[in-house]
């Protein structure tokens, strides 16, 4: 086996909102997890709420760090973490530098989403559309937590308010607060490298302007849906990847965001029906790499 890509420390991919390891046959890392292998790389995705704050389960994610660093004898992990899971990924580090070589975000609402402002706007709580939505999401987190480990006495626990708030605006900018390391002072650039020793790296998508210049697939069912919800997006229109603006998403060193990948597509999702041009899973292992020549 390759070698390339055996970083010092374990990859732990930790998986944004509705998240899951592998929903019966389907895997959340789609593709991703046997390439990092092949090359050498110890990979865990790991599942967490699928449904709650950030905190909650960052919470969870560092019982699960020990339990990593028990098993395989590492004294560190490198986080990866997409969508809410960079946020997850942050609180950990930010609680235990000790623990954590470094910090991932992949299309990381680091400083919010404006589709959930949007949809806190237009569906609040208390609300007849925001009753519904919260029911169906709620659903969808049971489901998926049931997909994913069968029955079980002791299921994560779904909050879909915490949940939502986490990912607005004005609740990551409390979350920021708390928890400031690797965010850019200028917005739209890029934050210190390294905080308490533990390196900060992000990346995202943003939707290619036309069908054409995109070079969908016509089975990428992710983008569909994308565009539509990039509808809501006023701050950073044109500049996003469905659920989370280019530079809200920045941390630490940016190693690029406008690669032409939706939300689900960077992590190559829709059963790697991406479009021509993207390359999801050469994201991932050109960083294992980029992680291994830095040392961790």
């Amino acid at each position: 086996m390759s070698q390339e890509l055996a970083t010092r420390y374990p990859l732990v991919l930790v998986p944004g909102m509705l998240g899951f390891v592998r929903a019966l046959v389907y895997p959340y890392w789609f593709g991703i997890v046997p390439a990092l292998r092949r090359g050498g790389a110890q990979v865990y995705p790991v599942q967490v709420s699928p449904l709650h704050s950030s905190e909650v389960r960052g919470e969870q994610l560092l019982i699960i760090i020990e339990d990593i660093c028990r098993r395989t004898g590492a004294e560190k992990v490198n986080l990866i973490g997409h969508s809410q899971g960079a946020l997850s990924a942050r609180y950990a580090a930010a609680k235990r530098p000790d623990r954590v070589a470094s910090v991932t975000s992949v299309a990381g609402p680091n400083h919010g989403s404006e589709l959930a402002d949007h949809l806190e706007r237009t569906a609040p709580g208390d609300s007849a559309q925001g009753r519904i939505l919260k029911a169906v999401l709620h659903g969808l987190a049971v489901v998926l937590g049931w997909l994913e480990t069968g029955w079980r006495r002791d299921p994560l626990p779904i909050d879909v308010h915490a949940s939502h708030q986490s990912l607005t605006r004005a609740g990551v900018a409390l979350f920021n607060q708390a928890y400031p390391q690797g965010l850019p002072e200028v917005w739209g650039g890029e934050g210190p490298a390294e905080v308490n020793g533990v390196r900060y790296y992000s990346w995202s998508g943003t939707l290619q302007p036309g069908r054409t210049d995109q070079g969908l697939n016509r089975f990428d069912g992710s983008n569909y849906f994308c565009r539509l919800f990039s509808r809501s997006f006023v701050r950073e229109k044109g500049r996003c990847d469905g659920m989370v603006g280019r530079f809200s998403s920045h941390l630490g060193q940016v190693i690029g965001d406008d690669y032409p990948l939706d939300h689900l597509d960077i992590v190559n999702q829709s059963l790697g029906a991406v479009g021509k041009g993207a390359e999801p899973v050469r994201l991932f292992t050109e960083h294992a790499a980029r992680l291994k020549a830095a040392g961790l």
